[in-house]
């Protein structure tokens, strides 16, 4: 008898309709020695005969089984697969979800080619609720290229995160001589039986293929195993398996392992739970936090410093049964960089509450004094907002709650004023009710108010489209406007009366308003039908819902939202810019100029724009801003905001593209039009298609990337490195490249020559407006950022105890921290005067030039910093990981580091203490060294230069 190469086992239960795309994805696969092997669970609708239907349609290929009772969950139908399998490999499918049409193949070229008991490729999550079946990838930062372990040791994430059973290929052999199984009667089965294939395997090989399509449906009528957290019985199962896992990990001696796994569990499985808190009743959370808390007890507490503060804070508060003040921590969870609490202040330091600062450890985790509540502006905090009270009579509904107010910062005797504001979140109008709210008073720690809204007369909506209508409170503060969502909590508001309404369309359409709580425990209203269109005979009701005039209707407010939404579209916006703007004249002397993606007025584009307003060259000049409101960009240009209509019309007609990162990559640019490419730094880390990451991108991928790319006429390089890094992972050719050096360093060469040549260091207005005693040494922290796997960018912390900084060297130093303009930091009020966060400054230039030394790590400020020969310290804690498991470098920075590298907090303040000579002379001829390896074109004048050849007819 012939042996498959692959058996797939397909589960089903109750799932007549679905079964048959879950087998025909097998059946099609391009690898043709698969067969199915389908397992009912005991179905009590037609699923068996569905099963059987298709074995007698495909005899050769498909089987079908089914167990004499249910066994509720999906271990034992497995388990009989297995048994019942006859191929060399064996994967498992559930019968809601498709496999990819080449999974089989790919992943049993990689088996055989690697020798792997398991192969493991990437999960595609499919959200059917959503308008077009979004699609997210299920960790594909570990599935970024092929890589075979010989241990899960040696990539702990895999265990932690990718505990699906369905996206991996294992050999047959290997589950049976291991006595792999499934768990039977306990949900969660993958978590376990992952982990011991894990831990099991002699050689584990993951490939960079989508292999699983897993159909989501939140929606469903039969909620999934994933989708019942609300049930006890569900988090009983969730702890029993990370029991088990645990003692699996640790009869193993993986403690790193479990260390990682303990870290997984605080940011993502107890979530899951805390989330759905706030709508569950006193009995479930008792029984909750007994039996989360027995297992909180084993979490190693180091764990609690690698999540992110808000994770550590619930976990401490359910350890402390402390509801009050758990709560609205779970609120601010659902909904991310809410303020849901009124904080405490002690000794410098901001904590979430005032309870449990009597301890080391409850002080540590209750720290918020990093997010900056008590220092950014109010307008850029998202204010928890809870109903305090609900009612409706006759179409009019009474409701009060109240405001955060942190650390009282809404004073006393502000102006107050509020409205309340009742929207529709899908419109065609866009129009929104606004009613004033009859009291909004100061309590202490909180804001107060009372409305009253007559919905019935203020809010009239169409009927169709407008289905459901948020509200929010617009909170005035002395002129400042303040936007909360109104968060339900416990307060009823299920037993109100529902809100009668004419909708402008028809009342057979919905005749009220109906309050609901949203996903994210927010009030809305949701339009329904009934009353009038309950007493109709379904016939008529039929008859206007879907009759041809009512279909006309609709269609066409469909096609009208519809054009709406897409004139905003990405896609739309692309056809915009190629079909009807690039059609457009070129407009002589238009330049359209941007730094960092929008976010700044800075750097050589910043540079190449103030000399030509110097010489008084006759332009037009637009720059491009990024976000809600630009700032600090010049009174005398025209501003535009990025991807918008104004945007791209002015990028088809320019006649000069300036910017330091890179215009949108779908843009082509005309022949027209000239692009100057200025980069914002000399590379250490890799770049282009010398990093990993493009490498491993699809072919598609980096066409359009090279694409992009090939639109610089021009790139300006600053030295030789530039030409055999950047301009090599660019694929930049030679006649592209501008060896001037960046405009943005002409004034660090300028105040490097005026230093020499009258031996004196003149700080300039910026030290005055920054309050810097004149008589105090200056250094500037200005770290890179660091990207998670996958690329997401990590959350930025000081490596370093600031409050200690300030303290040894507050006296003499003046310490000025600039983060990368992709992070943020916030200091504690005890530093203030001794360290300053000048991360909100557009341009770093000025800082150099101010500072007597430049304290950073990988960020490419080194090389221009270099340039005023003054001393530099890098603070590289984590090397390892950035230089060999993140991008990797083009040169080993502690072989030539114009500077001592340090990488603990100790060494670091030991060469503070000792600066000038530990930083200072030790490391002249390595400063010397390290400008003419890396810098030999930043001579000053390059602003001139490219003025001069390109806006002036090379006059100069």
């Amino acid at each position: 008898m012939h042996v498959p190469d692959v058996s797939v086992v397909v589960i089903a239960y109750n799932d007549a309709e679905r079964l048959p795309a879950a087998v025909r994805s097998v059946l099609e696969q391009t690898l043709h020695g698969v067969d199915v092997v389908i397992v009912d669970d005991c179905s009590k609708d037609d699923t068996f005969a569905v099963a059987q239907a298709l074995a007698a349609a495909h005899p050769d290929r498909v089987r079908a089984f089914q167990l004499p009772r249910n066994s509720g969950g999906c271990g034992a139908p497995r388990n009989f697969g297995i048994q019942q399998a006859t191929g060399t490999y064996v994967m498992f499918l559930d019968s809601d979800d498709v496999l990819e049409r080449n999974a089989c193949r790919n992943m049993l070229a990689a088996a055989e080619s690697t020798g792997s008991d398991l192969v493991s490729g990437l999960c595609v999550r499919v959200h059917l609720d959503s308008r077009n079946k979004k699609t997210t990838e299920w960790y594909p930062w570990l599935y970024s290229q092929t890589r075979t372990i010989d241990s899960i040791t040696e990539l702990s994430d895999l265990l932690v995160f990718d505990t699906l059973s369905t996206n991996k290929c294992y050999r047959r052999a290997f589950l049976l001589e291991q006595g792999l199984e499934f768990p039977v009667g306990i949900h969660y089965e993958d978590l376990l039986f992952s982990a011991q294939a894990y831990v099991a395997a002699s050689r584990i090989t993951l490939i960079p293929n989508h292999v699983y399509y897993w159909n989501v449906q939140e929606k469903a009528s039969a909620k999934s195993i994933s989708n019942r957290r609300h049930e006890i019985a569900n988090f009983v199962h969730r702890m029993e398996i990370h029991r088990r896992v645990d003692a699996l990990l640790e009869s193993k001696g993986y403690d790193e392992l479990k260390y990682r796994k303990d870290i997984k569990f605080l940011k993502h499985d107890l979530v899951l739970h805390l989330r759905d808190l706030p709508l569950l009743g006193d009995d479930y959370r008792r029984e909750f936090a007994g039996l989360a808390n027995g297992y909180l007890a084993d979490i190693d507490p180091r764990a609690y410093e690698e999540v992110q503060p808000l994770h550590a804070i619930c976990a401490y508060l359910l350890s402390k049964e402390d509801w009050t003040n758990l709560l609205p921590a779970t609120d601010a969870l659902t909904n991310p960089g809410r303020l849901t609490t009124a904080l405490a202040e002690r000794d410098g330091h901001v904590y979430w509450c005032a309870e449990h600062l009597d301890t080391e450890q409850g002080r540590r985790i209750l720290d918020v004094t990093a997010a900056g509540y008590d220092t950014r502006p109010l307008t850029s905090l998202a204010l928890g907002n809870r109903l305090t009270s609900y009612a409706s009579s006759g179409g009019v509904v009474e409701l009060a709650g109240r405001v955060v107010n942190p650390l009282g910062r809404i004073s006393p005797d502000a102006e107050l004023g509020a409205v309340l504001e009742i929207s529709a979140r899908r419109s065609v109008s866009g129009r929104a009710a606004h009613v004033p709210v009859a009291s909004v008073r100061h309590a202490g720690a909180w804001i107060e108010w009372k409305g009253r809204v007559d919905i019935a007369r203020t809010v009239r909506p169409l009927g169709v489209i407008d289905a459901v209508w948020d509200v929010r409170l617009v909170l005035t503060v002395d002129g400042q406007k303040l936007r909360t969502r109104v968060s339900v909590g416990g307060t009823p508001i299920d037993e109100a009366d529902p809100v009668r309404i004419r909708p402008r369309l028809t009342q057979l359409v919905s005749d009220r308003f109906v309050p609901e709580v949203t996903r994210k425990g927010n009030l809305s209203y949701v339009l329904a039908a009934e009353g009038r269109a309950a007493v109709h005979t379904s016939a008529m009701i039929e008859g206007a819902m879907h009759g041809r005039a009512a279909g006309l209707a609709k269609t066409g407010l469909k096609r009208l939202l519809h054009t709406k939404r897409n004139l905003n579209s990405g896609e739309t916006k692309l056809r915009l810019y190629h079909r009807l703007y690039s059609k457009l004249p070129i407009r002589k002397g238009l330049v359209v100029f941007e730094s960092h993606l929008g976010k700044q007025y800075s750097d050589s584009p910043r540079a190449i724009y103030e000399e030509m307003r110097r010489q008084n060259i006759p332009f037009e000049g637009v720059w491009s801003y990024a976000g809600a409101k630009p700032t600090g960009f010049p009174e005398d240009a025209v501003l535009v905001k990025r991807w918008s209509r104004q945007y791209l019309r002015a990028l088809a007609q320019a006649e000069f593209w300036i910017d330091n990162q890179g215009f949108p990559l779908r843009l082509a640019k005309r022949p027209g039009t000239t692009y100057i490419q200025t980069w914002h730094g000399t590379a250490l880390k890799r770049m282009g298609f010398d990093e990993p990451h493009t490498k491993s991108r699809g072919l598609g991928t980096q066409q359009t990337f090279q694409k992009a790319l090939d639109r610089f006429d021009h790139f300006l390089i600053r030295g030789e490195h530039d030409r055999r890094t950047l301009a090599k992972a660019f694929r930049l050719r030679e006649e592209v490249l501008l060896p001037v050096g960046y405009p943005r360093n002409d004034e660090l060469v300028a105040a490097h020559r005026r230093e020499t040549e009258t031996g004196r260091r003149e700080r300039g207005p910026l030290a005055a407006e920054l309050g810097i005693d004149p008589e105090k040494t200056v250094l500037l922290y200005a770290p890179t950022f660091r990207a998670a796997p996958g690329g997401k960018v990590r959350p930025f912390r000081l490596p370093f105890d600031v409050e200690e900084f300030a303290e040894r060297f507050g006296d003499t130093h003046t310490l000025l921290v600039r983060t990368h303009y992709l992070n943020s930091v916030s200091l504690p009020p005890s530093v203030r005067g001794r360290v300053v966060d000048v991360s909100r400054r557009h341009d770093v230039t000025p800082l150099l030039a101010l500072a007597d030394g430049l304290i950073t790590d990988y960020s490419s400020v080194m090389f221009d910093y270099g340039l005023l020969d003054r001393p530099m310290v890098f603070l590289t804690y984590d090397y390892e990981e950035y230089a060999r498991e993140n991008r990797g470098t083009y040169f080993d920075l502690k072989e030539r580091a114009p500077g001592p590298v340090v990488s603990t907090e100790e060494e670091f303040f030991e060469v503070i203490a000792n600066f000038r000579d530990e930083a200072d002379i030790k490391y002249a001829a390595a400063r010397q060294r390290f400008n003419a390896e890396f810098s030999e074109y930043d001579r000053g004048g390059a602003a001139e230069r490219i003025v001069a050849r390109f806006f002036t007819g090379g006059r100069k």
